[in-house]
């Protein structure tokens, strides 16, 4: 008897331990994440009967916010219960789902929300998200142009276009659409690069390569300071090519800045686990 309660401790301690770093977040439409998620535990008491719909929307909404994403779920799921088929409440609960790392899940619920309103742009990018984080790039490409067919006016549209291009190894689309990003928003990478699809670049090439291929966009537009931000990051993640940067002309004007003489001649040492 005292082994097997000793065994379900165990079981408990290991779970406990386990699941707040395995459940991956990715980037919603608008971004807002990439953290390891809290624990899959309901922190409050199950949503009332007799709440309305909007109440329990409302409340999930708090809860989402407060970053009790299975709670929020269970008040969303409440409120369909009582408003079937409502659009924005699906996507929604879609968002939670996709930060539990729940990609299944939240590819449903994005189909529903989709089912109820073709035109909504943000349940396109969350369902492209829903098929990154499930590796599914080309799916999660086809998802991102249903999005900015309908609005392509949403930096975090084409960021994760590019992303997800980049995780296909489709370099000069993934520039494209990057470089349109910026654009429209100068600071996307500065939220979605601690919260961001492209987040989950595991690779060190490929983080490398990114950042370097940022930082010419950046430099190619001017932005001298977010270009050296980039580059320095390119080092750290030991870009093999960091002596294109003498050679690209994405780079000759920031060639001149004094501040690229000293990073350069810093030979910033690659950053490794």
């Amino acid at each position: 008897m005292g082994v097997c309660m000793s065994y379900r401790k165990a079981c408990l301690i290991l779970l406990l331990v386990v699941i707040p770093f395995t459940a991956a977040l990715a980037q919603v439409a608008h971004p807002e994440q990439v953290q390891i998620a809290p624990p899959l535990i309901r922190a409050i008491d199950p949503p009332a009967p007799e709440a309305t719909a909007a109440a329990l929307e409302q409340q999930g909404d708090a809860l989402h916010a407060a970053k009790l994403y299975l709670d929020a779920v269970d008040y969303y799921r409440a409120a369909l219960l009582k408003s079937p088929n409502n659009a924005p409440v699906l996507n929604k609960m879609c968002r939670s789902e996709l930060l539990m790392g729940r990609w299944r899940d939240a590819r449903k619920s994005c189909e529903r929300a989709i089912k109820a309103n073709r035109a909504f742009a943000e349940a396109y990018g969350n369902l492209a998200v829903a098929y990154y984080g499930d590796h599914k790039y080309g799916a999660a490409i086809k998802q991102c142009d249903k999005a900015i067919a309908i609005d392509n006016t949403s930096a975090a549209f084409f960021n994760n276009l590019g992303a997800a291009y980049f995780a296909e190894k489709k370099f000069e689309p993934a520039v494209a659409a990057y470089q349109h990003a910026l654009q429209l928003d100068p600071g996307v990478f500065e939220r979605s690069s601690r919260t961001g699809i492209e987040a989950q670049l595991t690779g060190p090439e490929d983080r490398a390569r990114f950042d370097y291929t940022v930082a010419k966009l950046f430099a190619k537009m001017g932005y001298s300071e977010q270009s050296l931000e980039y580059l320095k990051k390119a080092m750290e993640a030991g870009y093999k090519d960091l002596k294109n940067v003498y050679k690209d002309e994405e780079f000759t004007a920031l060639r001149k800045n004094p501040r690229f003489t000293e990073l350069m001649a810093s030979k910033t040492a690659a950053i490794t686990d």
